[in-house]
């Protein structure tokens, strides 16, 4: 698995889309949402994921994923699919460029989590459905796993 430099990876968010896995990670009927640090989305409330990288399979994402965002040294189950999603941004980490994710949505059961990772996100909350939905800080995109058929 490799990451890219800035400036390679500055030239694939310009010229493709970027593949990515979410995690909707649920407790209780609830769903864990963290405030995203970065853009795209900074200062919304969103679903836990990241970008698959070369050579790293979804399974392998999904681990690393789980592990950076969740704290999950292991997926507690293998998550159910949702769905293939596209998110479309105006910004990305880089000034003056667009980003298109083509997102894999999975469903998550995970125990009661204590301590959550800080990297990409401010702050964490439990959403129960319809509040998430009726939140004007909770982004569009993941609104959209819990009304598209």
């Amino acid at each position: 698995m490799k990451r890219l430099d800035d400036t390679t990876f500055r030239c694939v968010v310009e010229n493709a889309p970027l593949v990515s896995v979410d995690l909707i990670a649920e407790h209780d009927g609830k769903i864990l949402l963290g405030k995203r640090k970065n853009r795209p989305a900074q200062g919304f409330y969103f679903t836990t994921g990241g970008r698959i990288f070369k050579n790293e399979t979804i399974e392998a994402a999904q681990n690393r994923i789980a592990k950076e965002e969740l704290g999950l040294e292991n997926l507690p189950h293998v998550p159910e699919f949702m769905g293939v999603f596209e998110h479309f941004y105006d910004d990305s980490i880089f000034d003056g460029v667009s980003t298109h994710y083509v997102n894999l949505a999975y469903y998550l059961r995970v125990p009661k989590l204590q301590t959550l990772p800080r990297e990409q996100h401010t702050e964490y909350r439990w959403f129960g459905i319809d509040e998430l939905l009726a939140s004007d800080e909770v982004h569009k995109y993941v609104k959209n796993y819990f009304t598209e058929d």
